[in-house]
């Protein structure tokens, strides 16, 4: 009987020799290559955390003692110590598990985490709710030294050290976030370590002191209290000690007794501790070890080669925005590509491999990010920044401080833009529209296929004011690119179909579904629509939109963000400013609740946003716009 079986929580492991635990280790990491390999998933991340987990939950009493993960894309091992093991194969599917830590979940997720550095915060804040209520229970806070750059980690830290609750703070230290660390602080601490050579001439040393006959123990004894000294003397813990958190390692993370050790050492002090652990990304599995960027958000795999299986026939919107940097880039000096930590995800790795002393990495600082474009900006540069939609969130503050105020040029790439399939809640990027449209000065832009974004890319590049290009995570449509780059007047709408029933506009590449819509309708309801690519949402096309109010009493409005404070509602503000003609207004978009776990299709067909639910909501639309006024008719 596998030991894996045996397993139906954390108690379970407390009962296990650690010969056990090695050999569940690496049963656990047999499932998550299955599972990652059927399903997609993040897997380099998950392969280099089993050991920590194992160790965390052998020596903590969860759910009483809380386990605070960050990022939380690694709580694969977690799930399936925790009595989820048999539904992993659902993970990342409609109806299935989270891929992320979920409350609703399981009672041993202590938070909902997506987005990095937040356990130190939440971990701080649960200390003090448990001092205050008088409960005594452990709180480790798992973080890894890429979610460490980021500025909520550094304020938790320097707090941490201020008030000095009594805290485990465990340290994954892979050398990765999704590419690899950048930064003075991801130096530090490798100043000595540098992870696996200083714990494999750790392991060679006691290994040989253990062998000499009769003073061997002993010598292995004092070459451990010698190695301790050392350690405080000369490692990065200073750092740490400095700000009053008491710095334990580095620890092999990979091995089950020195963790163990550690870990139940860390639960006897009364402030706050850390533990560095050193682990190894895409452990035990050859291909995420080598390329442990390309196994971070997965496509499912061969699992006998590691290839992937699903190869992309078209490029992705993130190269086509790459690319089209890189060929600017090389006519412009000007321009400057900036990214936080996902050189690949936002398809500026071409630019770091063509032109690496005019690209930056920045790390997880999706603040710092935009306040050093805006210094760069302020020098004469044009900085061009790729970042997904959901972590832009985490920098509207200096959108409207640092860039709107002050009104500086540069050009963004909102990335993962609108419905993300697999990632569930934390990702997705639908409120982009909602944040900017209010903020002044800004153009905000969404083009409807490949070759309208590099256009619109070039666009920004010629303005003296910021612009904001949104795309989603999807392939692009395979159409065929200007060999000349062109500017598209901001503010300026293209019609795609005309028809005298009603106008519909449609917000990025949606145009190609309203338009599939608009035939529909066309065919089946005997319904003819004018069919608008809004291309700018800001500012979007007054002069357009006002010929065709004169014409079109009934509008319809399709995005794919929130319907509060989107694009249909800025719509909706400027037909009612309008006098003369009473207009209708269906906002076809996304309602006022949490988007759940689902395919990108899924969620479309969910929210009637795809071709047949987007026909369905307009004939109902315009059907009873009929009646009423029919029946305003028969009262005359």
């Amino acid at each position: 009987m596998a030991i894996l079986e045996r397993i139906s929580g954390p108690d379970d492991l407390k009962q296990l020799s650690i010969d056990e635990l090695k050999s569940l280790s690496g049963e656990i990491r047999e499932l998550i290559i299955q599972v990652v390999s059927k399903n997609g998933g993040h897997l380099s991340s998950n392969l280099g955390v089993v050991d920590l987990t194992i160790a965390v939950h052998r020596v903590f009493d969860s759910p009483r003692d809380k386990i605070v993960w960050d990022v939380g894309h690694q709580c694969y091992t977690h799930k399936i110590l925790t009595g989820r093991r048999e539904r992993m194969f659902s993970i990342r599917t409609q109806g299935g598990l989270m891929g992320y830590p979920d409350l609703s979940e399981c009672e041993h997720d202590s938070c909902n985490v997506g987005h990095a550095s937040t356990s130190l915060a939440l971990g701080a804040g649960m200390a003090v709710a448990r001092d205050r209520s008088g409960a005594d229970f452990h709180i480790a806070a798992v973080i890894g030294d890429g979610a460490l750059t980021g500025g909520v980690a550094l304020e938790a830290i320097n707090h941490i050290g201020q008030f000095k609750p009594r805290l485990i703070i465990v340290l994954n230290d892979n050398k990765m976030s999704i590419s690899p660390n950048v930064g003075a602080i991801s130096k530090h601490l490798n100043l000595m370590v540098h992870g696996r050579p200083y714990i494999r001439l750790k392991e060679m040393i006691q290994n040989l002191l253990k062998s000499i006959p009769g003073v061997g123990k002993s010598m292995f004894e004092m070459a451990k209290k010698i190695e301790i000294l050392a350690r405080t003397m000369m490692v990065p813990g200073s750092l740490f000690d400095e700000l009053g958190i008491k710095y334990i390692g580095p620890i092999n993370g990979h091995d089950l007794p020195e963790m163990i050790k550690e870990f139940e050492e860390a639960k006897k002090y009364d402030f706050p501790v850390l533990l560095h652990v050193v682990t190894r990304k895409g452990e035990g599995f050859v291909p995420a070890e080598e390329n442990p960027s390309s196994y971070h958000s997965s496509h499912p795999f061969d699992i006998q080669n590691g290839k992937f299986l699903k190869k992309e026939k078209t490029a992705s919107y993130s190269e086509v925005f790459g690319r089209t940097v890189a060929r600017l880039m090389a006519s412009d000096a000007r321009l400057i590509a900036l990214t936080a930590a996902m050189p690949e995800g936002t398809g500026l790795d071409i630019i770091e491999k063509q032109f690496p002393d005019r690209f930056f990495d920045v790390g997880i600082a999706e603040q710092y990010l935009f306040d050093f474009a805006a210094g760069l900006s302020r020098g004469g540069l044009l900085p061009v920044i790729g970042i997904y939609s959901t972590f832009l969130q985490r920098a509207v503050d200096q959108v409207i401080h640092d860039i709107s105020l002050m009104n500086l040029p540069r050009v963004v790439g909102i990335d993962r833009a609108g419905l993300v399939g697999g990632d569930g809640p934390t990702h997705q990027g639908i409120f982009d529209i909602s944040l900017l449209l209010p903020v002044p000065r800004l153009v905000v832009a969404a083009p409807k296929d490949e070759n309208e974004l590099q256009n619109l890319i070039y666009t920004g590049t010629r303005l003296d004011k910021p612009m904001f290009i949104r795309y989603p995570k999807e392939p692009a449509r395979g159409v065929s690119m200007d060999e000349e780059l062109r500017e598209i007047k901001p503010g300026t709408a293209e019609i795609l179909r005309s028809g005298p029933d009603a106008v519909l506009i449609a917000v990025g590449p949606m145009a190609y579904d309203a338009l599939k819509a608009a035939d529909r309708l066309q065919r089946d309801a005997n319904l003819s629509l004018t069919v608008v690519n809004a291309r700018f949402l800001k500012p979007f096309d007054e002069t357009m939109f006002t010929a065709l109010a004169g014409t079109h009493k009934h509008w319809i409005t399709i995005e794919d963000g929130s319907k509060v404070g989107g694009f249909g509602a800025s719509i909706r503000q400027w037909l009612a400013g309008r006098n003369g003609i009473a207009h209708s207004l269906l906002i076809l978009g996304l309602p006022d609740e949490t988007v759940p776990l689902a395919s990108r299709s899924q969620l479309l067909k969910l929210y009637q946003l795809d071709e047949e639910g987007m026909a369905g909501q307009i004939h109902s639309f315009l059907k009873g716009k009929s009646k009423k006024r029919k029946a305003l008719k028969g009262t005359d």
